[in-house]
């Protein structure tokens, strides 16, 4: 699957470790920063995953930042992005399965390595359910051309 991947300063060791993870699992990445921990504005990497994912040049994107929520708000921004910040596997099952999410967003402060790694196994391994659920991602998706 090919995956856009970012993060900012605080997340940026996490997104290094994920990265490998997701290569090693034969996903192809696209790496759009940060590069250090030096400090950076999340909502320019939010931005940068999301055009990518609602362009299709992405199948899924993954951002990181210190809780995951100022990444989440601003990649939503993106039309076409239904981000969901993961906190559990199951979670991230639903929000896949019932959302349709296509970015994930993580919370490096709060989340260990193996939880993040597995978070995204299931973000990416996960289908989505239809059915009902595609009535309300639809309505979703209207949202996003009414003011």
């Amino acid at each position: 699957m090919k995956i856009a991947l970012a993060a900012d300063h605080a997340g940026f060791l996490l997104k290094e470790k994920l990265r490998e993870h997701l290569r090693s699992a034969g996903h192809e990445v696209t790496d759009l920063g940060t590069t250090s921990t030096e400090s950076t504005d999340y909502p320019d990497f939010a931005a940068a995953v999301g055009r990518q994912v609602a362009s299709g040049e992405a199948e899924r994107g993954i951002l990181v930042c210190s809780s995951g929520v100022g990444m989440s708000i601003a990649a939503n921004k993106i039309h076409g992005v239904r981000a969901a910040m993961g906190t559990h596997t199951d979670e991230v099952a639903l929000v896949r399965g019932h959302n349709d999410a296509n970015v994930l967003t993580l919370g490096a402060t709060f989340t260990p390595e193996p939880e993040a790694q597995a978070m995204v196994d299931v973000f990416l391994s996960t289908p989505f359910d239809g059915g009902r659920h595609a009535r309300r991602v639809g309505k979703i998706m209207q949202l996003e051309s009414k003011p």
